[in-house]
């Protein structure tokens, strides 16, 4: 995947794959019963409890409809919420965000660069035809293709081919540890080969059938109204509780009210906002499970916050916890890296003690932290000679956090600007060195799509066109490198924590806060996972009521 603002549809190049959370892109009203959220104290919990009973039929509900079912060519929350349950991939996304084999059977792996995949037996797509090797092998070519979404996950494959009747042999010009992960992504997405050649250029869109192995198939897509899936009668595996689920879209406001009053049955809530205005409302619960999403400032190419001692000056002045209750319903955490815990899907304990030890991003800044940046302002080698401009649109999440900038730059003596345009422009921003010219810092929102932070880390390499900020550091290129090559979990790990350090010294990027994915549902109903894990995997196949 190309990297994308939370708004954006265009992309940057480059070597990093990113798509946008949407996680605070907007707020509400208090929360529904009137208490205090506090996100540093709410329990995350991976999913919910298991369903014991059958239901005819669901509504779900999205932000926003779906460009296109066909992630390779459009992705985006909307449409994975919905495919993640008709499509499948090679490996899955589990609710604590590990990683496991789906469609692979097996994994090894002969050399550093050489994964071997063996298929699983008694897969069959929705037409009935059984999964072949030529169809994975198919699929997997359609990602890497330049123009797909999901091309950059293929840049260190030397070779794929098909080695036996139920097997796909991957070479690498290098090892590479995040392959089996974007696999568990929509690298990993199987497709019917002849279905969709069938469809051609409209498969993806309404009135085209799926050409995939879930346990559900796509019954129906009205533009404009509403989106239907069906269980399906030949899925390999076990059949979900919920015979239909059908998919409608609102914004924040309708949204709350369908909830409310029970027009519809569950939704992922894209912004904390809306979350928070649904918590303790009669006849639903709400989950808060682990998700990558963060809030963040990015300095721009402009030059305003060209100088380190800048950054880490308004580092340690913004107020993360002011932002997270004004801006986005409590539901975001002052957080002191720019990715969210749920990307720590392996050696936990390892990230959550570093994480720790971060001074740099403070909830509540004090007077030794202002103390501290005004020093750093005083030894910078360059200081902005104009106006810091704050570059936002006009949600009012964002617009919290530019106020809480351009204060915190206030308190140490600089002038911040704020320039706010509508999101249509915004987006250009983030794809776009000429659309970001005029801005020294962009408010931003997402998550990235791996279960491991290096899947972030390596848009600060000195060649990355996502380094805005020109960062070099030859010691920073070679631990990202190694990390990358680096199978061994517990050995990435520990490189992963001083290559996060050393992004943090250099203030690359503004850490702000994380924020939890939330899952609002009738308190009838249970089984999905709570964790970002429902994008890329089955959530309503666990779906059913509390009661058998």
């Amino acid at each position: 995947m190309k990297l994308k603002s939370c708004i954006a549809a265009a992309s940057l190049a480059g070597t990093m794959t990113f798509t946008a959370a949407c996680s605070g892109a907007d707020t509400g009203s208090p929360t529904g019963n009137g208490a205090a959220v506090d996100a540093s104290k709410l329990k995350l919990t991976p999913t919910t409890a298991k369903a014991a009973g059958a239901v005819a039929s669901v509504n779900w509900l999205l932000a926003d409809e779906p460009e296109s079912l066909d992630l390779d060519t459009q992705g985006g929350t909307a449409g994975r919420t919905v495919l993640s349950n008709v499509c499948e991939r090679l490996y899955q996304l589990q609710p604590d965000m590990s990683v496991r084999p789906s469609l692979v059977a097996k994994e090894s792996r002969p050399d550093a660069k050489t994964l071997v995949l063996t298929l699983r037996e008694g897969v069959t797509f929705h037409d009935g035809s059984p999964m072949t090797a030529d169809d994975v092998l198919f699929s997997l070519r359609r990602h890497a293709e330049p123009e797909m979404e999901q091309s950059d996950e293929f840049g260190n494959v030397d070779k794929m081919a098909k080695t036996a009747a139920r097997e796909i042999t991957v070479t690498f010009k290098q090892p590479d540890a995040l392959f089996t992960k974007a696999l568990a992504g929509d690298a990993g997405l199987v497709y019917n080969d002849a279905q969709v050649k069938k469809a051609g250029d409209d498969f993806g869109t309404p009135g085209q059938g799926d050409a995939c192995s879930g346990p559900y198939e796509l019954s129906g897509w009205k533009s404009g109204d509403s989106i239907t899936l069906t269980a399906s009668d030949s899925y390999w595996g076990q059949k979900p509780l919920t015979r239909k689920v059908v998919f409608h879209w609102a914004d924040d406001s309708a949204m709350v009210n369908a909830l409310t009053t029970g027009a519809a049955d569950g939704a992922y809530a894209d912004t904390p906002g809306a979350a928070a205005s649904l918590r303790g409302k009669k006849g639903l619960t709400q989950y808060y499970g682990p998700s990558t999403a963060t809030l963040a400032l990015m300095p721009t190419e402009r030059g305003g916050l060209a100088d380190p001692d800048i950054r880490r000056a308004l580092s340690l002045t913004v107020d993360r916890a002011g932002i997270g209750k004004s801006g986005y319903g409590g539901l975001a955490e002052p957080w002191a890296t720019p990715v969210g815990s749920g990307a720590w899907g392996y050696e936990k304990e390892t990230f959550a003690a570093a994480q720790k030890k971060f001074t740099e991003a403070p909830a509540t800044p004090d007077a030794q932290d202002i103390a501290k940046a005004k020093e750093l302002v005083k030894k910078a080698k360059s200081t902005p000679d104009g106006p810091i401009v704050i570059g936002t649109d006009s949600t009012q999440g964002r617009l919290v956090i530019a106020n809480a900038v351009r204060a915190a730059l206030a308190q140490i003596g600089l002038k911040g600007e704020i320039k706010t345009l509508p999101s249509s422009a915004y987006q250009e921003a983030y794809g776009d060195k000429g659309a970001r010219a005029d801005f020294d810092v962009l408010v931003a929102d997402w998550y990235i799509s791996k279960s491991d932070p290096i899947g972030f880390y390596d848009n600060a390499l000195s060649n990355s066109s996502n380094n805005w900020v020109g960062f070099k550091s030859a010691g920073y290129d070679t631990k990202v490198e190694e990390a990358l090559r680096t199978i061994d979990d517990k050995k990435r790990a520990a490189l992963v924590v001083d290559i996060q350090r050393q992004f943090a010294d250099a203030a690359v990027w503004i850490p702000v806060a994380q924020t939890p994915t939330v899952l609002t549902l009738n308190s009838k109903l249970t089984g999905p996972p709570a964790s970002m894990a429902y994008l890329y995997s089955p959530w309503a196949a666990e779906l059913g009521a509390k009661k058998g």
